[in-house]
């Protein structure tokens, strides 16, 4: 049973959310800027949620009608996929642009982490506030919480939230973060002094476990409490869009996906990957959702709204990423991307627009806690279809634990006809004799991009002392030092909570 205080600290969450847009928004209340209006953009990471959790997207959900009413008067994205299959990772190459093997994030930092997120990685919210955004996260963090890695220093004018995930807690087992502080105050003044625009990042605890919810669940359709949960997220999500509308602007980008596929071996406290359910490798026992490469494991649902701008009530099949949020946003605000670096995103506003129907030729999708090396590039996508070099080793629901497989040639599949990626393709067959060497190139272009690239090794060292709030003394729960608006790098002030 969670502590009653944990659910306070939700519902303190939801108030702080209002009242942040409120304070964040305040550009609208003064006079017109002149010559190009920069857009503000909330980027909503749900966390640990499947394809087919949202309703828009399989019909056998019924939860989320504010998130289907989002893809109703914004556009779907029914190929978009996570940037990895687990939390550090996925949120590290939101943040950059850049694959794990490039910013050095290959695989989750723990409680007692010492380091974090690179420091000579630009983050897009240091991007953002060089070009005049104010910039919050409220959420789940987890790329580091000790010293220089706390987001106060990585681009970020407000923070409050939760170092990692919300089972990671020293308080019992599985465990949750409570900080045994209270929240630091918003010194709403400093909001006032100027017209800037706004970049928040909003990163949910929903839909990771252990799950909580304020109510209990009593609507008839409202099944279990994963559907409790689930609603409790939508309704969230619901309440800030209300937010953003009622402002009477139409400058504001909302951009919701999520860090990676369900957690499968948590049953029915785990989502759904609708059509994506990986046959081959469940056939062989284990899972084919988060930690995995197998569809469920990073395609994820997206949703862009932007009222003027993205077209209502229109669905994209455009092959996208969570690494395309990175250069999208940084082209719409007008600024410039950080030099002597490669970037695995696209800028894909002509997407957004309904101006194209192009997304990426090919993806890659790296190892994420499952089988193989972490962060190394085992399987990629190249136009309709996914090839495998490695697969097995992430625990399903029924505690099997598929054997770690190394493919060569690699299994191919075509998802186009085979979304459940039930059948990889002969390799006899003139199919995928067609398709082997471009996968072969595809592969070995990306290896060498990345070996010639200006690559990151991510501090994975650690020590008890690193580990937050089980001490309220501990510098990690206490009001943070971080950057006034007016970017100084060593002025200080106190706006932010771990």
């Amino acid at each position: 049973m969670m502590d009653t205080l944990f659910l306070k600290a939700l519902l303190l969450l939801a108030g702080c959310l209002t009242g942040l847009v409120y304070h964040l928004s305040n550009p609208f209340l003064g006079e017109k800027r002149t010559g190009y209006e920069k857009p503000n953009f909330v980027i909503i990471l749900a966390d640990d949620i499947g394809w087919g959790d949202l309703g828009a997207n399989w019909a056998e959900t019924e939860d989320t009608p504010h998130l289907d009413n989002l893809a109703s008067e914004g556009m779907r994205l029914v190929d978009f996929h996570s940037a990895a299959s687990t939390c550090s990772p996925s949120r590290a190459s939101l943040l950059t642009g850049r694959l794990g093997t490039r910013n050095g994030v290959t695989h989750n930092f723990a409680v007692t982490s010492v380091g974090g997120l690179p420091l000579n990685e630009t983050t897009l919210a240091e991007v953002l506030q060089d070009a005049g955004y104010l910039t919050a996260v409220i959420g789940k963090w987890h790329l580091g919480h000790n010293g220089l890695y706390h987001p106060n220093f990585r681009g970020f004018d407000y923070y409050f939230g939760i170092p990692y995930s919300h089972d990671m807690g020293c308080t019992d087992t599985p465990g949750y973060n409570l900080p045994p502080c209270p929240a630091c105050p918003w010194h709403s003044a400093s909001a006032r002094k100027s017209e800037r625009p706004f970049f928040l990042y909003l990163a949910l605890a929903h839909m990771h476990v252990p799950l909580v919810i304020a109510q209990p669940p009593s609507c008839s359709s409202v099944k279990d409490v994963y559907g409790a949960s689930l609603r409790e997220m939508d309704t969230l999500v619901g309440q800030l869009k209300e937010e953003i509308d009622s402002s009477g602007e139409e400058n504001t980008l909302l951009w919701f996906t999520g860090d990676n596929g369900p957690w499968a071996q948590k049953c029915e406290l785990a989502g759904s990957v609708g059509p994506f359910i990986g046959t081959w490798q469940c056939q062989r026992g284990g899972s084919s959702a988060k930690q995995t490469t197998w569809e469920g494991g990073h395609r994820v649902p997206a949703l862009a709204y932007w009222p003027g701008k993205i077209p209502a009530n229109v669905t994209s099949a455009a092959l996208l990423s969570t690494l395309d949020i990175f250069p999208t946003v940084v082209s719409l605000a007008n600024a410039t991307l950080p030099p002597h670096r490669r970037f695995d995103g696209l800028d894909v506003s002509d997407v957004l627009f309904g101006q194209s129907h192009n997304g990426h030729k090919m993806l890659f999708h790296p190892n994420s806690g499952a089988a193989g090396k972490d962060g190394e590039i085992k399987a990629l996508r190249l136009a309709q279809y996914k090839a495998f070099y490695t697969t097995g080793g992430a625990k399903a629901c029924d505690g099997s634990i598929g054997l770690e497989k190394h493919h060569d040639p690699p299994l191919i599949f075509n998802l186009e006809r085979d979304a459940q990626e039930q059948e990889p393709l002969d390799t006899k067959s003139s199919e995928y004799q067609a398709m082997f060497p471009a996968v072969t190139r595809a592969f070995a272009n990306i290896l060498q991009d990345i070996a010639t690239d200006n690559v990151s090794t991510a501090d994975y060292s650690r020590n008890p002392a690193a580990t937050p709030c089980c001490n309220p003394q501990h510098v990690v729960c206490r009001c943070q030092p971080c950057r006034n608006p007016d970017h100084s790098r060593t002025t200080q002030s106190t706006h932010s909570q771990a």
